[in-house]
């Protein structure tokens, strides 16, 4: 590229990044910050529109204000800028340079690049590694897909790197973003609990995407879905045959917390082998619009061979696309407790004894089986609330986990059930759990 070009887009990106403000501090900071001041390369990947660029001027933040880094010392790019199409891995040299020219950093502390939606400039890897080995210079790479953490790269940036992956808003940052601030006082004071349990109705409809809960707007939705469809998956995989994989993602987001099988889905959509299925699944789950779990099992193979439950990126997404006009608020409740252990980084997967009885969440930590979660929107029904606590009953019998769960719309208690105890929970309060 030429370097007149050059300066003014590192001038001008650098200025709106700047300008930035009143942004909703995010829970995934406090891993970051566990290694803001070591020199790892901090890789930072998530869902198109999710508000990751907000987050590196959230890191910049704390750089400038708790480590002192000088502002002149800081480099930021983002290369969704069309501007960027004729950039290659070499022009990155020229705007190391140039950076020094424009800036003049400090000599006395190191330099900081906040490369933004990197994955649009092939070999970017090969550069950063390079600087890394041989400059003082402290990397915040952000890209909206996760072969930004494929083998490739890896392998390109071993032992010098840590990887973050950022979701939308959850609950808590929605009531941050909302003004309200909840302390261990606040589940015991009825009004406040009364407008939490609103606020959560509210982050039911409009879900965790930092602009849409900002217009309260939901039609944007239906944009970012074609923007991370066409852009994400089609274009950058080159997918022949677009009209497949757009009736799969469709069904996926209408049939969220259900069992999907390769077999069924290659008849439902009419391919002919399933492992175009595997890799249509693998292309949506890169750029995070769905997550797969495994059945868990002690045997890895059985896993494997299991068919896979689904979830969504964001139920108000799922909502705003979905061809079903009845919502399925159980399964929705169920996305959003998924998302919650997600955030929490929890091994997660669905079980189902030998016997049929499924239960919704099994956790894992280490060789032993953390959580087991049942979520159902009440337990009014004896039915319901004898077929929920069955499969944690059976799943003591079988997995030993260290605690159980029922996550319901707003029952709170304690329940036992033979040698075991149960915790009810409500959702709201669930998500707002702070550690789990």
């Amino acid at each position: 590229m030429e370097k007149n070009k050059l300066k003014e887009l590192i001038i001008e990106h650098k200025s709106a990044f700047l300008s930035r403000r009143n942004l909703v501090k995010r829970e995934v900071q406090i891993e970051i910050n566990r290694y803001i001041s070591q020199k790892e390369i901090i890789l930072i990947t998530g869902v198109r529109r999710s508000g990751k660029s907000s987050l590196l001027k959230l890191i910049f933040d704390d750089l400038t204000s708790k480590i002192k880094i000088p502002v002149n010392n800081i480099l930021y790019l983002n290369f969704e800028d069309e501007r960027f199409i004729d950039f290659t891995v070499e022009d990155f040299q020229a705007v190391y340079e140039l950076f020094l020219e424009l800036e003049n950093p400090a000599d006395n502390a190191g330099k900081v690049f906040f490369l933004d939606e990197i994955q649009n400039i092939k070999g970017w890897e090969r550069w950063v590694s390079r600087v890394y080995e041989f400059e003082d210079v402290k990397f915040f790479i952000t890209g909206s897909n996760s072969s930004l953490l494929g083998s490739d790269i890896s392998s390109a940036l071993t032992g010098r790197n840590r990887q973050i992956v950022n979701l939308p808003y959850s609950f808590y940052e929605y009531l941050t973003f909302k003004g309200f601030f909840i302390n261990d006082k606040t589940f015991y004071e009825s009004g406040k609990r009364s407008e939490i349990k609103r606020l959560f109705n509210e982050y039911l409809n409009f879900g965790g995407f930092p602009e849409v809960a900002n217009n309260s707007d939901t039609s944007i939705l239906e944009q970012y879905y074609k923007d991370i469809i066409y852009r994400d998956v089609i274009s950058r995989r080159s997918i022949k045959n677009a009209k497949e994989i757009k009736e799969l993602a469709l069904y996926l987001s209408s049939n969220i917390g259900t069992v999907q099988s390769y077999n069924n889905i290659k008849n439902l959509i009419g391919v002919k082998s399933v492992n175009t299925v595997k890799n249509y699944f693998e292309a949506l789950s890169e750029v995070f619009l769905f997550f797969f779990i495994d059945l868990f099992d002690f045997s890895v193979k059985k896993q494997i061979y299991n068919p896979s439950k689904v979830y969504s990126i964001d139920i108000a997404l799922s909502k705003a696309v979905s061809f079903k006009f009845s919502q399925n608020t159980g399964h929705y409740y169920e996305n959003i407790v998924f998302l919650e252990l997600k955030r929490k980084n929890e091994d997660i997967y669905y079980w189902k004894s030998k016997k049929g009885v499924e239960v919704d969440f099994i956790t894992r930590k280490g060789i032993e089986i953390d959580k087991a979660v049942q979520v159902t929107t009440s337990l009014s029904n004896k039915k319901i609330k004898e077929r929920e606590i069955k499969g944690l009953i059976e799943s003591k019998e079988y997995l030993r986990p260290r605690s159980y769960y029922i996550i319901t719309e707003d029952e709170e208690g304690i329940e036992k059930a033979g040698d075991i105890e149960i915790n009810i929970v409500p959702l709201w309060k669930w998500c707002l759990s702070r550690p789990l």
